[in-house]
């Protein structure tokens, strides 16, 4: 495309961005799934690509780093749930998670997977957690407050990795809510162990689709919000229109339909 403003272009990314978000609030809820995998995304740092930092100090950048791609999706189906841009912290960790809960069903507390980050653990117990009395001690003395305790239902497990100059050492698994029966007996009927992958080859999708994550180019969408539109416009049209899936929620349930999108809207 040539001879076209720039300004006219981010234009257009803009109501392509906000169009597909509202085409996504209304078909995506009520979902019942069985597991849930969320990562965390950062911008490569040209400094630390040049050699200039050492990568413990990349590392601390990038800990307060505002551009964060934070992403949750169904394993299973490949459906992504949400996405969004943020700093790495319990705020945003939050917010994705009642993200997700909100696209959920109410009854639904799927298998949760995510890396080591831990604030994770405070979000998902904030959102799948209930209040309980703890039983008397002594037939005297004052009753025991009420505790938040995670729900009976929720699972939580985490794939630690340990890395040391770039290179992965060491791999971890840890079930940090449930019992690794519980966990095991939902991911082998899938034949799977527990693991981040799918969400990780998301991961790497962002960035070869996304300029702005993934490539140090001249763009209109450097900053936060110009970011949001461009992972907006990939979850909507180069996850499902390009993939020629389409999701359709019938009694609660996802189901794929290898149908191309203007088939099944008649566009």
């Amino acid at each position: 495309m040539f001879e076209v403003d720039p300004n006219t272009v981010l234009g257009w990314l803009v109501e392509a961005a906000e169009q597909r978000r509202a085409f996504s609030q209304y078909f995506l809820h009520d979902l019942h799934l069985t597991q849930v995998q969320l990562d965390e995304l950062y911008a490569v740092l040209s400094a630390l690509k040049d050699g200039t930092v050492r990568e413990a100090e990349a590392i601390e950048r990038l800990e307060r780093s505002p551009h964060w791609v934070w992403t949750a999706m169904a394993p299973e189906s490949k459906l992504l749930l949400s996405i969004d841009v943020g700093e790495r912290t319990l705020a945003m960790a939050q917010r994705v998670v009642h993200h997700v809960a909100q696209v959920l069903a109410p009854d639904c507390a799927p298998l949760f997977v995510t890396d080591g980050f831990r604030e994770y653990l405070t979000a998902l117990l904030t959102h799948y957690g209930q209040w309980v009395q703890p039983p008397r001690r002594q037939d005297k003395g004052p009753t025991p407050k009420p505790r938040w305790m995670p729900r009976p239902q929720l699972l939580y497990a985490q794939v630690v990795k340990t890395v040391q100059r770039r290179r992965l050492v060491q791999v971890r698994h840890r079930v940090v809510f449930g019992t690794l029966e519980a966990v095991e007996r939902i991911l082998v009927a899938c034949g799977w162990q527990i693991n981040t992958a799918f969400v990780e080859r998301l991961n790497l999708a962002l960035r070869q689709h996304v300029a702005a994550i993934g490539r140090r180019v001249a763009t209109l969408c450097k900053g936060e919000d110009g970011l949001r539109h461009q992972l907006s416009l990939f979850q909507g049209f180069v996850r499902d229109t390009c993939n020629g899936v389409s999701q359709r929620w019938s009694s609660g349930k996802v189901r794929l339909l290898g149908q191309p999108m203007n088939t099944i809207f008649g566009v």
